[in-house]
């Protein structure tokens, strides 16, 4: 099978990070395959930044169904465009926010979220409430280190420290990274923090693996059916004539 990772932003050493990440997970004959779009900002960390980012996952997937994606993981933590991703996909698209919040509870009552920036604690906060998961979730922290800056051991200082902090004053069983440049760290961190840290990249790929070998694809009636052809105008007047 073929799996499409999407980051949706445009750092390619973040998509190199998530595809290393989602590689090291996938079985034997799943082919990873990571890319971002050619346009929208270099790191997401505001409504604004999901919204034109929102555009680029759009138009991968338009062009992944083109290529014979058999399923799409979305590789940022606001599952930006997630809605429009599954109208246009034949195949399962799961974002990795659904995907490690749904891990998490699968392996604990409750879990805390550790984020990058506390400005994206509520796009967070959000999804939990329209996942259905908020009540299984105790907080969502922020380790205050803009996306661009995660590669770095102090970005790793940090986060570990807020993550000792969330298992020793939260009360949870399980923890949640809350960004897809943070996808190679849940390893060390669960060893360090004898708790299960979920990475939702990881997450979502063998989701996204288990749903394409149940032979499981997106629904196409009621909200997931594919979008009517109309016309569109100027630089997405190429989707005038789109018949999905």
């Amino acid at each position: 099978m073929r799996i499409c990772v999407i980051n949706p932003n445009t750092s390619a050493a973040m998509t190199e990070t998530i595809g290393r990440a989602a590689r090291r997970v996938a079985a034997a004959g799943t082919e990873i395959v990571a890319q971002q779009p050619d346009a929208g900002p270099e790191s997401i960390e505001s409504h604004v930044d999901e919204a034109f980012a929102a555009v680029g996952v759009a138009e991968l997937v338009r062009r992944g169904e083109l290529l014979g994606f058999d399923g799409y993981v979305l590789a940022c933590f606001g599952d930006p465009g997630l809605l429009a991703a599954r109208e246009l996909a034949k195949g399962p698209v799961l974002g990795i926010a659904e995907a490690a919040f749904h891990a998490a509870s699968m392996l604990a009552g409750r879990f805390s979220v550790v984020t990058t920036l506390a400005r994206t604690v509520p796009i967070a906060e959000h999804l939990l409430h329209a996942y259905g998961l908020e009540r299984r979730c105790v907080r969502v922290r922020a380790a205050e280190i803009p996306v661009l800056d995660l590669d770095t051991p102090a970005a790793y200082a940090r986060i570990a420290g807020e993550c000792r902090r969330a298992r020793d004053e939260d009360g949870i069983g399980a923890l949640v990274l809350g960004c897809g440049g943070m996808a190679e760290l849940a390893p060390e961190l669960s060893r360090e923090l004898g708790l299960p840290v979920v990475d939702g990249v990881t997450a979502a790929v063998k989701f996204v693996e288990s749903l394409i070998a149940l032979g499981l694809g997106t629904g196409k009636t009621g909200d997931g059916a594919y979008p009517p052809p109309k016309r569109y105008v100027g630089r997405f007047a190429d989707w005038t004539t789109t018949a999905c």
